[in-house]
């Protein structure tokens, strides 16, 4: 008998709360679920859960007893047990907080990426002296190789840019993040510069709200929105004075949408949205 993961990954977890809202739009309790499917009600409350993995015959068994007939998501949700291997940042395990391994995860998986900031530049944007100087500014302080773990991380990430295959990236990004002064003026300078190179990437957007763009609905947090295979699979990652939390509750989905469509309407075009940054850049 399988032992229950006490350390679940963010995809199985994910995984397990689809699972556990098919059965419950099928009106099914976890008893009668496994019943159904010849299983004990524990084994379908820990599949649930994230604490055992299944397999794509199972997760298929399982949405037609449920009464699924929405093949895209049922594939999806298929495709979601085949890996075996942990990603690259699982050697980070010892050094990082979970929250910050999930959303490594989760964004490495996602088939198209979204963000909005207002004070910050986007991860996946930063210059190794631009997070180096932010991680320093953290309450409470880090030590000096907590700062150089945390830089190594971000840097990773942003392999995702550079893949053979990239995924779309769009950011947009409040004037007010540009003129944050993180490090000296060659750091926030390079910075800057570094946002351009980027944006002329084919697969990369980045749109600027100046701040005569006119006011918006934010809370003035991050949104990092994660587009899955299917809709009922995206993914949001808020920002929090208490750190990340991640979101996947369908009318939450649908509110940040609209968050971010909203700054986007008052955004500038990619090719103003690089002018601006460029003048921006000379005024230092």
């Amino acid at each position: 008998m399988p032992q229950p993961s006490t350390l679940p990954t963010a995809r199985r977890r994910r995984l397990g709360v689809e699972l556990r809202r098919l059965r419950e739009r099928a009106d099914l309790s976890a008893t009668q679920a496994a019943a159904l499917l010849g299983a004990t009600q524990s084994r379908v409350s820990n599949i649930e859960a994230g604490r055992y993995g299944v397999s794509a015959d199972r997760v298929r068994a399982m949405a037609r007893h449920y009464d699924c007939t929405d093949e895209p998501l049922v594939d999806a949700l298929a495709a979601m047990t085949g890996e075996r291997r942990r990603g690259w940042w699982e050697e980070y395990r010892e050094i990082l907080s979970p929250r910050m391994l999930d959303l490594t995860e989760v964004e490495h998986h996602a088939v198209a990426l979204r963000v909005a900031q207002v004070i910050n530049i986007p991860g996946l944007l930063q210059t190794p002296g631009h997070a180096r100087a932010l991680f320093g500014h953290t309450v409470p302080a880090l030590k000096p190789h907590e700062i150089e773990h945390r830089v190594s991380h971000r840097i990773k990430r942003q392999a995702l840019l550079h893949r053979e295959q990239p995924r779309s990236y769009t950011a947009i990004i409040h004037e007010a993040a540009l003129r944050m002064r993180f490090g000296d003026r060659g750091t926030v300078r390079a910075q800057l510069q570094h946002l351009n190179e980027l944006s002329e990437l084919d697969h990369v957007t980045i749109a600027v709200v100046p701040f005569a763009g006119g006011p918006f609905h934010t809370s003035g947090q991050g949104i990092d929105y994660f587009h899955g295979p299917v809709g009922q699979l995206d993914t949001v990652q808020l920002d929090t004075d208490h750190g990340s939390e991640l979101i996947d509750a369908p009318a939450q989905l649908e509110r940040q949408r609209l968050v971010l469509d909203g700054m986007e309407q008052v955004a500038l075009p990619q090719a103003e949205s690089r002018d601006f940054i460029a003048r921006i850049a000379q005024e230092l």
